[in-house]
């Protein structure tokens, strides 16, 4: 039994750190995206039974390249009109073929020593290439997230569906549409042309901010916090800005999930009960994620192009983890920071979180009628943040009745139930 448990973690370390390595190579090999990563999952599944009984194999990757190449094959096989793809990629390489890329449609024929997938010069742009996929506009936002996490980062459908809280057959339901779409639509295995390289990158980092944002702050659910997810969220980041060191954004979406990390410690109490901002105990706080989250950030600034949506979000993260105390906040740069982030990219949201700094900054009565301009025009009517922000105005205010109704219609409308208690417990103290 322990040798079991220990071949499990074996092919599940090796998967979450190589997968997104592993699908892409064999994705260049196949020219399949939705084959690669059929054949990848096919063997690592059979890594679990195998590898308990005959041990954990020297080159680890190499065996799971070598087993899924053995399962395209066979797929091949079975589809009799593509005999003659079929022994292309079964056939063995020449000599001059291994040297000169030939054999495939795209590099080599699969019938070759594994270790010839595994082209080191080309690993970085394969990897690129499935994070452009995954996050391909052609995709619904659902299907990017989950195909993202799926291929890219190497997690489970369970793992995907625990995180977002929705069914397992939900997940697989947006992950084999996801394939499908790809394959209906022809996108190939292959970087975007640089021309729209940065336009796509867009929306490959919002895909890894919505992540981030749901492990940073669950949508519902009795844990404030998805820490496991939001890691991951920064990992792929982290690759993200590895293989693309000159897009300054990518840094700045790196530095904001870092400095918005580094509070994690003190958010949470000893039963999860949610810590507000003014009540944490700044000790707690992550230096090391500090550091490396103004590290990225001064990359993103060092670029000259002036900052874009994550780098400013990132700046006034920075200001939070720089103060002493939440009255010792510089409020006013924070308030010039959303209005810039109001003019980069617009939305509600922001400009409720500018009415936030703005009641810090010059008091609650000012930040009051930039609320009532967002309930009068409809906007956030279904969000628990509008009426949670009009409620503590209108308490600082003194207008206790109208703080409570608010707050008690934010607790209605919040699905997250340990930011409901929070919210509750106010409404409770007005009464």
């Amino acid at each position: 039994m322990a040798g079991s448990e220990a071949a499990r973690r074996a092919v599940e370390a090796v998967w979450r750190i190589e997968s997104a390595r592993i699908v892409s190579a064999l994705a260049r090999y196949t020219g399949d995206f939705a084959l690669a990563e059929d054949v990848a999952q096919e063997a690592v599944a059979e890594a679990l039974v195998s590898w308990p009984r005959t041990g954990t194999p020297a080159s680890p990757v190499g065996w799971l390249l070598s087993t899924a190449r053995r399962r395209a094959i066979d797929s091949f096989r079975r589809r009799s009109a593509l005999g003659e793809r079929y022994t292309l990629l079964a056939g063995p390489l020449t000599e001059g073929e291994a040297s000169s890329g030939a054999g495939s449609p795209r590099h080599g024929g699969l019938g070759a020593d594994p270790d010839l997938l595994w082209d080191p010069d080309r690993v970085d742009d394969d990897v690129l290439a499935l994070m452009f996929i995954a996050c391909h506009p052609v995709l619904s936002a659902e299907a990017r997230v989950a195909l993202t996490l799926r291929a890219v980062g190497g997690l489970t459908s369970e793992e995907i569906a625990r995180a977002f809280l929705v069914p397992v057959p939900t997940v697989q339901a947006r992950i084999t549409r996801a394939k499908k779409t790809i394959a209906a639509a022809a996108v190939p295995f292959a970087l975007p042309p640089a021309a729209n390289r940065r336009e796509r990158l867009g929306g490959m980092l919002s895909v890894l901010y919505v992540i981030f944002t749901e492990g940073a702050t669950a949508t519902s659910g009795d844990s404030l916090l998805r820490v496991d997810l939001a890691h991951e969220a920064m990992r792929l980041t982290r690759m993200l800005a590895a293989l693309l060191p000159d897009e300054p954004e990518v840094f700045g979406l790196l530095a904001l999930c870092e400095l918005t990390a580094a509070r994690f410690p003190a958010r949470t109490g000893p039963d999860g009960e949610a810590i507000l901002l003014e009540d944490q105990d700044r000790g707690r706080w992550d230096l090391s994620a500090i550091r490396r989250g103004r590290g990225a950030l001064g990359q993103a600034v060092a670029a000259g192009r002036g900052l874009g949506p994550y780098g400013l979000q990132a700046a006034i993260a920075a200001c939070h983890t720089s103060a002493p105390s939440v009255a010792e906040t510089d409020w006013a740069r924070i308030v010039l920071l959303y209005e810039a982030l109001g003019r980069v990219a617009p939305s509600p949201v922001v400009e409720l979180n500018r009415a936030v700094a703005v009641a810090m900054a010059d008091g609650p009565r000012q930040a009051l009628a930039l609320v009532d301009e967002l309930v009068a025009g409809g906007r956030l009517a279904q969000s628990h943040l509008l009426p949670t922000v009009r409620g503590e105005l209108l308490a600082r205010l003194g207008r206790a009745a109208e703080a409570r109704a608010e707050l008690e219609l934010a607790a209605r409308l919040c699905q997250n139930l340990r930011e409901r208690s929070v919210l509750l417990r106010k409404a409770a103290a007005l009464g």
